[in-house]
């Protein structure tokens, strides 16, 4: 049994991964075969599921949308902070967080839910932009299966810090070892080609290059 404060510290492990990142991997058995999927996805840590919920969306015909709904799934995420350089190959590594959440999903058919969930969604890539946004037509909602996994049975690994090497090897001295910081970097905001009228990039696009400029 986990203590409260040790569980607090894993959710909240939890959701820093899942705000960090812009992307997962959908795992999914598909016609006896195992199947990864990289996919966006969107989460609500007061969403209707127990401990929160991750949605995930595709195509109506997609079949890892068809066929997740009958099985356990996994979602992956991961984030790599750094490049763990040692003396030897052996230690080398790499500073990340990484997420693991695993469950049975269900169909989000709920037309509220719905929307929120694909709200969520556009927003986890630039946070505030789906109020900027025209509202899901009929049609684009009919096309779109939403899913919804639960939170609660979830996993969080990391590793920060430095290279871990062997006393004879740093005895040596004849290696350099270290860490090489990564980050996300983002360029100035392009306007499409078709962009009519005198519009400015609004500031919930500049806010996203200016927060991965913060690393």
């Amino acid at each position: 049994m986990r203590g409260r404060n040790r569980a607090g510290l894993e959710r909240a492990a939890l959701l820093d991964v899942l705000r960090s990142a812009r992307i997962c991997h959908l795992g999914v058995i598909v016609a006896g075969v195992p199947r990864v999927v990289p996919t966006v996805f969107g989460v609500d840590p007061a969403g209707p599921d127990r401990e929160g919920t991750l949605y995930l969306h595709g195509s109506v015909a997609s079949r890892s949308m068809i066929d997740a709904p009958d099985q356990d799934i996994c979602v992956t995420t991961t984030v790599i902070d750094g490049l763990v350089l040692a003396r030897s190959a052996f230690h080398h590594s790499m500073n990340y967080r990484s997420a693991v959440v695993v469950g049975r999903p269900r169909r989000v058919e709920d037309a509220d839910e719905r929307i929120r969930a694909l709200d969520a969604i556009v927003d986890q890539v630039v946070p505030g932009r789906s109020a900027h946004v025209r509202s899901h037509t009929r049609k684009e909602l009919a096309a779109t299966a939403v899913l919804a996994l639960p939170m609660y049975e979830a996993s969080v690994k990391s590793r920060s810090g430095g290279p871990v090497d062997d006393d004879l090897d740093i005895q040596r001295g004849d290696v350099w070892a270290g860490v090489v910081p990564v980050w996300e970097a983002l360029g100035p905001a392009e306007p499409a080609a078709d962009l009519t009228g005198d519009i400015p990039v609004p500031e919930h696009v500049d806010n996203v290059r200016r927060n991965a400029m913060r690393g």
